[in-house]
């Protein structure tokens, strides 16, 4: 809740959803300290010009609240089928409408059809890939949020376990798994069949980009060669085998919503996704973007990672350098889990450079990532969506 301190005026998300009518196109209301307010308003995604004057009118209605400084508008494009567009009021500005035509804020237009091309569908089922159980998908719709930094950890506490656990770094550009394994300096061998045989580190089976490059050359990759090694990767590599398939396979993949991302939910038997993101509202705006492609591509989403959720000083006392909260509040939007909260731990980064994760150790570390590994077990082996082995966890 947002307190105009001049006036003691309250402004609230449910004031502004009244002075809106309470409409069932507005799904969400962001408000921060200063009065400004961002509405997040689902749209028709085959009609648009009706959705963009429903946004001018929010706009200009939410401006007349005492106490709102600014207005900004978010249209998120997740209308289930036979859902109805959002409701036009009589009092809608008189837009010029294009029906060839999609107008964002910034004026552009594109085409209906080249809005359409290249539309996140996934064709159901696909064969599952030999050698491999289960397959998690590690993604984050921002960088630098630890991404990697969790899907090692994760790799390391099931390992820890005792599963048959192998890690693929997808993340082309910024392939950071082999120095996070300690592991940077080894390549993978080619076997009888000529397939690839992952590195195994710490009990883990691994493949990257970086173990097949030299590290200081730039990955000036375009998006079909980038489809390719994933593909590559994935498929000429001797994963497990038919008798002792992995338990589990974990994706690392690079942040966004780009090609890498599309191949695997696209052409990849992904069972389901973890999403990664840190508090603070500039990481968090991507979030609903990944949400939303896993949702169109049928992929489950088990929850939300917080990472860099707090640091601790000597005395005990917490400090929210990255915002507080975050991780929750957007979990709770898109009706998800928040898995684990994961504050910053000195001993965490040390495991990454010293090539040594800090989940095979004790302490509180190992036990965070452990909490979250049994929460993504159990939430894996609920979905049943193929004959695999029960994850089981021992204390």
């Amino acid at each position: 809740m947002f307190w105009d301190k001049k006036d003691r005026k309250a402004v609230s998300g449910a004031t502004i959803r009244s002075a809106l009518g309470d409409p069932n196109w507005l799904s969400g209301v962001r408000i921060a300290d200063d009065g400004r307010v961002t509405l997040i308003i689902e749209a028709d995604p085959s009609d648009m010009d009706s959705a963009e004057k429903i946004r001018l009118e929010a706009e200009a209605e939410a401006m007349k609240i005492e106490g709102v400084t600014q207005v900004d508008s978010v249209l998120t494009a997740q209308a289930t089928p036979g859902s109805k567009a959002p409701p036009q009021k009589t009092s809608a500005p008189d837009l010029k409408t294009h029906s060839a035509a999609r107008r964002p804020r910034g004026g552009a237009r594109l085409s209906n059809n080249a809005m359409s091309q290249g539309q996140p569908q996934r064709s159901a089922p696909l064969a599952p890939i030999p050698g491999i159980s289960r397959i998690l998908v590690v993604a984050s719709a921002k960088g630098g949020v630890g991404k990697s930094t969790v899907s090692v950890n994760l790799a390391a506490t099931f390992a820890k376990q005792g599963l048959r656990v192998g890690l693929l770094d997808a993340d082309i550009y910024g392939p950071s798994i082999p120095t996070m394994l300690g592991v940077s300096d080894q390549s993978p061998a080619t076997n009888a069949d000529k397939k690839l045989v992952p590195v195994r580190a710490h009990g883990i089976e691994t493949l990257s980009i970086g173990y097949l490059t030299d590290t200081n050359a730039p990955m000036i990759w375009r998006g079909p060669i980038v489809q390719s090694a994933i593909m590559q990767m994935l498929n000429d590599a001797a994963w497990g085998s038919a008798e002792n398939p992995l338990d589990l396979l974990i994706i690392d993949t690079p942040p966004g919503t780009g090609e890498a991302q599309l191949t695997l939910a696209q052409r990849v038997p992904v069972t389901a996704a973890v999403i990664v993101t840190t508090p603070q509202e500039v990481a968090l705006a991507d979030v609903r973007r990944g949400a939303a492609m896993f949702e169109k591509t049928h992929v489950p989403v088990l929850g939300i990672v917080e990472s860099m959720s707090w640091f601790e000083d000597p005395s005990g006392a917490r400090h929210y350098l990255m915002g507080e909260g975050g991780g929750a509040r957007m979990a709770q939007t898109l009706g998800l889990p928040l898995i684990s909260q994961i504050p910053m731990y000195t001993e965490i980064r040390e495991g990454g450079d010293l090539g040594i994760p800090a989940a095979l150790k004790t302490g509180p570390s190992a036990e965070i990532f452990q909490t979250a590994a049994r929460e993504i077990a159990l939430s894996l082996d609920a979905l049943q969506t193929k004959p695999a082995p029960a994850i089981i966890f021992e204390d």
